[in-house]
């Protein structure tokens, strides 16, 4: 890598007041210094993402700039995370928060925007970028992989999220929906409010901030650290570690097997208690008003009856005579519904596999709602008498293989007695290797009168491949692939069941 002679990097005497460059009438140095500040910290932070080796030149520049900000040194040092720079200077975590969300007053040529400051947020982002993006190589302690989801969850924050929003981790799913209130952090500082447009502002980072700690996750000797149950317990439960949980519980025995079990317990719960929020939100049945109302006194409806008989009103006796008493619905709708999940358990659909079995166990928790739970690869499995417990469910998984969702099929459709009050759900990337066949039953349901739903991911990050010979056809059959954050299902589930 290329990088800057020491001459276009360095700085002005430091001992000068205003050290930076020419100075204004004011004192202060001017704009075209503040940007070589804003450059120096930039140089350095590309050149440690892409060659570990420390240049120098860089680093003692970039010093010169932090000091001079009245920042503290332990930014420019890698080995500190970021929770021990802001427990050393509590003042920094506002900084952290909503760091790289843009305002209006940020854009280029804003008028009155504050140099000085561009180049402390320079300062504060490339910390925390090279926290985590540089990870480095070789074997990953439990230690280092609790540091790094840590620093992921202030990057996260800095991007106006909730720490796991982004990926899949113990927020997913937690953003505000439609008339949310705004997302809250773990330190009370919260976010801006709502989360920004991910699909527009930042389309990959999400799945990327996966992938990378799915790779620190496989360089860790995770066996051992669960043989531990000191270095288990500095472990956070994460999508990536409990994919890899769930691909090696056969091999996991004694201390090891339990503190992996309560690992996926603690991820389960936590996911659970998101997605239960949003569920219960409007579940209760609509009111069924083909039934008259119970004329009974808790019943009474006094305001509608007050206004319907007010031409009734006697001004001389300030008496009101009512001619008829109206009365609230209560009775709800209460017809049965059966929800009918198939969940593609295949290596790639993990997170989908994770939290589809969760959101089955809340809505069978739901009065009137009959769930069945279905997971295939190249063979099929009927979860239906788990599907409570989504723990014990997962625990019945087996990950990975290929697919062929005809075997998925075949249990299904027996399933299917009563077409219009029943829902499908069918979650995969729909790389199949029957393709015709599989497609051809689908659309059956769908003409039967059942209502199904196609779906090509069920995530945080609403990432996910969808084999677009499915696409094109689910298209023209009326039901198009719903693929995105887990809220749409939610969404779509709730108006169909309630």
């Amino acid at each position: 890598m290329t990088v800057p002679s020491e001459g276009a990097a360095a700085l002005p005497d430091r001992g000068t007041p205003g050290a930076g460059g020419p100075l204004h009438g004011d004192g202060g140095p001017d704009d075209a210094s503040h940007d070589n500040r804003r450059q120096v910290l930039y140089w350095r932070l590309l050149a440690r993402l892409f060659d570990q080796d420390e240049q120098a030149t860089l680093e003692s520049a970039s010093l010169a700039v932090v000091e001079d900000i009245g920042l503290p040194a332990a930014l420019l040092d890698p080995q500190a995370s970021v929770d021990s720079v802001v427990q050393r200077h509590p003042g920094l975590a506002a900084e952290f928060d909503d760091l790289m969300v843009a305002d209006a007053d940020d854009a280029p040529g804003a008028a009155g925007r504050d140099r000085a400051a561009e180049v402390r947020r320079a300062a504060l982002v490339s910390k925390v970028l090279l926290n985590v993006f540089a990870t480095g190589s070789g074997t990953v302690t439990a230690g280092k992989l609790a540091r790094w989801q840590s620093d992921a969850g202030w990057l996260e924050r800095a991007l106006g999220c909730r720490p796991g929003d982004l990926r899949g981790g113990r927020g997913a799913g937690a953003g505000p929906g439609p008339g949310g209130g705004p997302g809250v952090s773990p330190t009370g500082t919260g976010g801006r409010g709502a989360n920004p447009d991910l699909g527009r502002l930042i389309p990959a980072i999400g799945p990327e901030l996966g992938t990378i700690e799915a790779d620190l996750v496989r360089r860790m000797r995770l066996r051992e650290v669960l043989a531990d149950p000191k270095l288990a317990a500095q472990l956070t439960p994460s999508m990536s570690l409990v994919e890899q949980l769930l691909r090696d519980k056969g091999n996991l025995s004694g201390v090891a097997l339990a503190n992996a079990k309560s690992l996926i317990r603690r991820f389960v719960d936590e996911i659970a208690e998101v997605l239960r929020t949003q569920v219960e939100k409007s579940t209760v049945g609509a009111l069924d008003r083909s039934v008259p109302p119970k004329r009974v006194f808790r019943n009474l409806d006094i305001d509608r009856t007050i206004w319907k008989n007010l031409t009734n009103w006697s001004p001389e006796e300030e008496r009101l005579y009512v001619d008829r008493l109206y009365y609230r619905h209560t009775a709800r709708k209460t017809t049965p519904q059966r929800l009918i999940v198939v969940v593609d358990q295949s290596g790639s659909m993990v997170d989908s596999m994770v939290n589809c079995t969760i959101l089955a166990s809340i809505f069978a928790g739901l009065p009137k709602v009959d769930v069945h739970l279905v997971a295939y690869d190249t063979q099929a499995l009927d979860l239906t008498p788990w599907v409570h417990d989504p723990f014990e469910t997962l625990l019945r998984t087996n990950l990975g293989g290929g697919t062929d969702g005809t075997v998925a099929m075949n249990l299904v459709q027996p399933k299917i007695s009563e077409p219009r009050s029943t829902v499908v759900v069918w979650i995969s990337d729909f790389y199949e290797w029957q393709t015709e066949p599989l497609f051809k039953s689908m659309a059956d349901i769908h003409r039967s009168g059942a209502k199904f739903i196609p779906v090509g991911s069920v995530n945080s990050s609403g990432r996910g491949s969808v084999n677009p010979w499915f696409r094109e056809r689910f298209k023209d059959l009326g039901t198009p692939v719903l693929s995105g954050h887990i809220r749409k299902l939610v969404h779509e589930l709730k108006t169909f069941l309630t």
